[in-house]
C-alpha cells in the first residue's frame, strides 16, 4: 500500500509522527517495568501486560518506520536553491508501504488492553473470567473485520467492512460501560472515577481509528489521505497505549493504597525528607 508520491512536508510529517510513536512506546515500556515495585504484587500483572502492550507496539512501529523509509526514495526535480520545495518522495517499484503491521499490532494489543483493564480491578475470579470471555473474542473480531476494508480500493467495500467491524466495537462499549459498571460498583471512589476515565479514554481514542479509516470516504484522496491516516492512527495509538498504561499504573497505586494501610503510609502519604 501507499501512494505513489509524497512531497517533502508530507514525507516529513509521516516520518516524524512514526518516530514520535516509536519513542513514546519505548519510554512507556521502560517506565512501566521500572515501577513494578511501587504497587502491591496482586496488581503487578496489569502493569506487566501494559508494558507488553507498549513493547509489542514499539516493535511494530519499528517495522512500520522501516517499511515507510524503505518504500520511498527522494527525487529532487528543482534547483539546489529550492531543494526542499522541489523534493518529492516516490514509491519504489516493486515495494510498498506495509499497513498490515498495524493490524497485526492491534490484533495482539487490543485484547491485552482490555485484559489489563479487568486485571487491575482485581475482580472476583468468576466475574473476571466472564468479562474476558466477552471482551477478548469481540476485540479480535473487530480487528479482523476491519482489515479487509483497510486494504480495499473502493469506498463501498470499505464501508461494508467498516460497518461490520463496528458491531463488535459497540458490544465492547456495552460490556465496558454497562456490565463492568455493575461488577466494579464496590471499587474505591477514586478508583471508580479513574475507571470511568479509562473507559472514556478508550472511547475517545478508539473513535479516532474509524475516522482515520474513513478519510478516503470524506473526499480526501491521494497523498493527503495517506498522511492524515498515518497521523490519526499513530496519535490514537500513543494515547490508547501509553496514556492508558499510565492510568492503569495510577489505578494500581490507588488499589494498593486501599488494600494496605502500610503501603499507603510508605508510598502515598510519607512526606519526603528535607535533609
Amino acid at each position: 500500500m501507499g501512494v505513489l508520491e509524497l512531497d517533502y512536508s508530507q514525507y516529513q510529517t509521516v516520518y516524524n509522527v512514526l518516530s514520535l510513536a516509536l519513542a513514546s512506546m519505548l519510554a512507556t515500556f521502560i517506565f512501566l517495568l521500572v515501577v513494578q515495585g511501587r504497587v502491591l504484587p496482586r496488581y503487578r500483572q496489569a502493569l506487566v501486560v501494559s508494558a507488553m502492550v507498549c513493547l509489542i507496539a514499539a516493535y511494530h512501529y519499528y517495522r512500520i518506520f522501516n517499511s515507510f523509509t524503505g518504500s520511498y526514495v527522494a527525487v529532487d526535480e528543482g534547483t539546489a536553491a529550492a531543494a526542499m520545495d522541489s523534493m518529492t518522495y516516490v514509491l519504489v517499484n516493486g515495494e510498498g508501504f506495509n499497513e498490515g503491521y498495524r493490524y497485526v499490532d492491534w490484533l495482539l494489543t487490543v485484547p491485552l488492553l482490555l485484559f489489563e483493564t479487568i486485571a487491575v480491578l482485581a475482580l472476583p475470579r468468576a466475574v473476571r473470567k466472564s468479562m474476558l470471555l466477552k471482551l477478548i473474542p469481540a476485540s479480535v473480531l473487530m480487528i479482523v473485520l476491519g482489515y479487509p476494508g483497510e486494504i480495499a480500493v473502493d469506498n463501498v467495500t470499505k464501508g461494508v467492512w467498516g460497518a461490520l467491524s463496528t458491531i463488535p466495537f459497540l458490544y465492547i462499549l456495552y460490556v465496558l460501560f454497562v456490565e463492568l459498571s455493575r461488577a466494579a460498583k464496590d471499587q474505591p471512589t477514586q478508583v471508580g472515577k479513574d475507571l470511568n476515565g479509562l473507559r472514556w479514554l478508550l472511547l475517545a481514542t478508539w473513535g479516532v481509528y474509524p475516522i482515520s479509516y474513513m478519510i478516503p470516504m470524506f473526499g480526501i484522496e491521494g497523498a493527503d489521505a495517506f498522511v492524515w491516516r498515518q497521523v490519526g492512527y499513530s496519535v490514537a495509538d500513543v494515547l490508547a497505549k501509553c496514556l492508558f498504561g499510565l492510568l492503569i499504573y495510577k489505578i494500581a497505586r490507588e488499589k494498593s493504597a486501599d488494600d494496605s494501610a502500610t503501603f499507603a503510609e510508605e508510598e502515598l502519604e510519607a512526606a519526603p525528607s528535607s535533609k
